[in-house]
């Protein structure tokens, strides 16, 4: 029979040893589900960001159709026009004045007259389909009626820019959707979070 070794008190008062690493249970990580108040948070962000760019993409179609002539004069046909005024192209509205003293046409006075021919050649060059009289103190744009011709090309202007406008929309919802979809990576939302913010969203800007 082996003999018996002694125990000290001390050693057996001691506590039972920790297992190591290698032998330690896994513990799963525990996932956190994203309060009300923080979902609430993230979906104000990013549907802010995405109703300002919208309403910038609204405004630029609109100053778009603002270009498109009529048979009425609207100074707002020549918001589009640069003129390259001593090697840097600048507004035509920064660098003269421009009034309707009728229904018909438009008057054009530059606060530099050295610049009329400059002017003159670039609403020639910008085809909006009027012909720019310079008198060596104003420019005077007479607006003609319209065509048969010219309202089915209007037709298809203003369609076109409808569309781009359209198009800029869905891509700023696409990427408020993305936004989303990163959130849900990032464990910060859950499925169904992205899922009912993402038909919210589909809502808020539908076209």
């Amino acid at each position: 029979m082996p003999p018996l070794h002694a125990v000290s008190p001390a050693a057996a008062a001691a506590p039972p040893r920790a297992l190591s690493s290698a032998a330690r249970v896994p513990q799963r990580p525990v996932l956190r589900h994203a309060t009300i108040e923080e979902i609430e948070a993230e979906k104000t962000v990013i549907e802010d960001q995405a109703r300002e760019r919208m309403e910038k993409a609204i405004e630029t179609v609109q100053n778009n159709f603002n270009t498109v002539r009529t048979g009425r004069a609207n100074p707002a046909m020549l918001d589009r026009i640069e003129v390259e005024y001593y090697g840097t192209p600048v507004n035509l509205k920064s660098i003269a004045q421009i009034n309707t003293p009728d229904a018909t046409s438009l008057l054009i006075q530059p606060y530099d007259k050295s610049s009329l021919k400059l002017i003159e050649k670039t609403i020639v060059a910008a085809n909006l389909g009027v012909t720019p009289s310079n008198d060596g103190e104003v420019i005077r744009v007479t607006v003609p009626p319209l065509t048969s011709d010219r309202r089915k090309e209007l037709a298809k202007t203003v369609a076109k820019l409808a569309e781009e406008g359209k198009v800029a929309i869905r891509n700023i919802r696409r990427d408020a959707i993305k936004a989303y979809d990163k959130l849900e990576k990032e464990k910060k939302l859950s499925e169904d979070n992205v899922k009912d913010l993402s038909a919210d969203l589909q809502e808020l800007m539908k076209i």
